[in-house]
């Protein structure tokens, strides 16, 4: 594999489970050093070291930092450890996003701000404390992710947050690009690996967005890390402000 990003370093966040791993593992493999993070005490500094070992590859430093992504004095904590072991980070991808679809007038405000706070503040946050240093290097790559369900009105406070993300991808991407920095987001569809936690609210949920999306199944984490690390790679470098649905073309239009 095309090792395009050798001698850089990405931080992603909420990266000790699920996609977040797997697209740590995916940046690894074109050579990537990875930095996975997720809030403390989540997991135990034993199982942080299987983490490290399953996403590290020949000549890739891996390191975990514990921190919370929406507090800004958090994230400026962990950029110094970062730069003290690793250098410069010079790709975020901002994976962390709690989910809730609870109504809006039975919503607890406590809800509302962890929801608005990790999935939209945290992608602002982080561009203000690791954006600089890729400013000085002339080149940085930020990758957010949204969702499908910031294109539709029942998900909730959730989905508003996503569709946030999207506002705030393009913005960004007008402040940084002229510092070399490209700003995009992707926004999956229902993903295959997450649907038995979706079942849990409706069993329905994965047969019936399967059947209104053309290519006939759900995206997978592993297809969803493939367009972060395109998006990371030298043939993406005209590609800003976009918002990518990788979703089987279910949120086509139709009638």
């Amino acid at each position: 594999m095309d090792r395009y990003l050798k001698g850089k370093t990405a931080f992603l966040t909420g990266s000790f489970a699920n996609l977040g791993l797997v697209v740590a593992g995916a940046l690894a493999d074109r050579g990537a050093n990875i930095v996975i993070n997720d809030l403390p005490g989540r997991v135990s500094g034993k199982d942080q070291e299987a983490l490290i070992q399953s996403v590290r590859r020949p000549g890739v430093d891996v390191m975990a930092v514990e921190g919370d992504v929406s507090d800004l004095e958090s994230l400026e904590g962990m950029r110094e450890t970062i730069e003290s072991t690793l250098g410069p980070v010079s790709i975020v991808v901002n994976c962390a996003g709690p989910f809730n679809l609870d109504p809006y007038l039975q919503l607890d405000p406590g809800k509302w701000d962890l929801v608005m706070n990790v999935n939209l503040k945290a992608v602002y946050l982080t561009g203000r404390v690791f954006a600089p240093a890729m400013i000085q290097a002339g080149w940085g790559r930020i990758v957010n992710l949204s969702a499908g369900s910031s294109l539709i009105r029942n998900h909730g406070v959730y989905g508003l947050a996503k569709a946030g993300v999207s506002f705030l991808t393009e913005e960004l991407a007008t402040e940084l690009g002229s510092s070399g920095i490209t700003v995009n987001a992707i926004a999956p569809g229902q993903i295959e690996e997450s649907l038995p936690e979706v079942h849990k609210i409706d069993p329905t949920f994965g047969a019936r967005y399967t059947a209104r999306t053309p290519l006939g199944r759900l995206v997978t984490r592993k297809d969803i890390a493939g367009v972060i690390a395109y998006l990371c790679s030298p043939d993406a470098d005209m590609l800003t402000g976009l918002t990518i649905r990788a979703d089987g073309g279910a949120e086509l239009p139709r009638f």
